[in-house]
C-alpha cells in the first residue's frame, strides 16, 4: 500500500500524466512505476478522465494533482478512484489543514459521503467510508512553504509534501533555473524537514537523468516522480529523428 510505503520512509518511484487519455497512464503502469499522478491541474484533464486514469493504471497507485486546495475537486477525485491526492500551491498550515479536511470523512474532515466510484458505486459504502486513508501530499511550490515547512510538515493527515521545481523557481524570481543552487538548497531544507517529522519528501525531476535522480535519493528523496507522458513522447521522437542517416 502506497501510504504505508511513504511513511515507513521506502523509495516510490511514480511517473507524471499531462494528457488525459487513458492509454498514457496504462503504458507508464505497465512500465513499472509504483505509483502514477495525473495532472488536473496543468494537463489537459477532465473530470470524466480520472475516472478512466484510476482504471488504466492498476496495479500502480492512482494520484490526482487536483486543480486547486478545495473541497470540491479533491472530492471529485477521490469519489472517482483515485487512491489520493497531490494539493498545489500550499504555503502555510492552515491550508495544509484546508487540504486534508477535504480529503476526510466527517468527524476528521469535510468530504461528503455517496455511492461513487471508490466505494464500487456503493457495494462496499460501509467498509470504504470506515477504512479508507487516502494519501494526501502537499505541494511546496513557493519560497513562503519553504520557510513555513516545519509547520506544514506538523499538521496531521499531511502524508508527505512534494516539491514542484518550476513554479519555485519563479517564486524566487530565478524562474526556470531548476538547477540552481538557491532551488538546491531549499530542496535540501525540505527533505531534512520531512526526515526530522517522518513524513515522505516528494520531488518531481521533471527530465530525469542519472545524476538528478541519485542527487535527490541521496538528499532523502523517497516519493519521486520521473518525467511525465509528454516529456518521454517528446524525447523519444526526437532521438527517432536522430537516428536518421543525413
Amino acid at each position: 500500500m502506497l501510504k504505508n510505503k511513504l511513511l515507513n520512509n521506502e523509495l516510490c518511484i511514480g511517473s507524471w500524466c499531462q494528457i488525459g487519455h487513458p492509454a498514457n497512464a496504462e503504458i507508464l503502469a505497465q512500465a513499472g512505476f509504483s505509483w502514477i499522478a495525473l495532472d488536473a491541474e496543468h494537463g489537459e484533464v477532465e473530470d470524466a478522465d480520472i475516472g478512466n486514469f484510476c482504471r488504466a493504471v492498476k496495479p500502480a497507485a492512482a494520484l490526482v494533482r487536483v486543480k486547486e486546495n478545495a473541497a470540491l475537486p479533491i472530492r471529485r477525485a477521490l469519489d472517482l478512484g483515485a487512491a489520493g491526492v497531490i494539493v498545489p500551491l500550499v504555503n502555510n498550515a492552515a491550508e495544509a489543514q484546508k487540504a486534508v479536511k477535504s480529503a476526510k470523512y466527517p468527524p476528521d474532515g469535510i468530504r461528503g459521503f455517496a455511492w461513487q466510484r471508490g466505494n464500487d458505486w456503493g457495494a462496499k459504502f460501509d467498509v470504504y467510508a470506515k477504512s479508507f486513508d487516502p494519501v494526501v501530499i502537499v505541494m511546496i511550490e513557493s519560497k513562503e512553504a519553504v520557510a513555513n515547512i516545519d509547520e506544514i510538515l506538523q499538521v496531521d493527515g499531511v502524508d508527505g509534501v512534494f516539491i514542484g521545481p518550476y513554479d519555485m523557481s519563479g517564486s524566487y524570481g530565478i524562474t526556470g533555473q531548476t538547477g540552481h543552487q538557491i532551488i538546491q538548497d531549499a530542496c535540501i531544507k525540505v527533505a531534512e524537514a520531512c526526515r526530522k517529522y517522518r513524513k515522505a519528501a516528494g520531488q518531481h525531476i521533471v527530465t530525469p537523468n542519472k545524476d538528478n535522480v541519485q542527487k535527490a535519493v541521496e538528499q532523502g528523496y523517497t516519493f519521486i516522480a520521473l518525467g511525465m507522458d509528454s516529456y518521454f513522447l517528446q524525447q523519444g521522437a526526437i532521438a527517432a529523428l536522430g537516428m536518421m542517416v543525413k
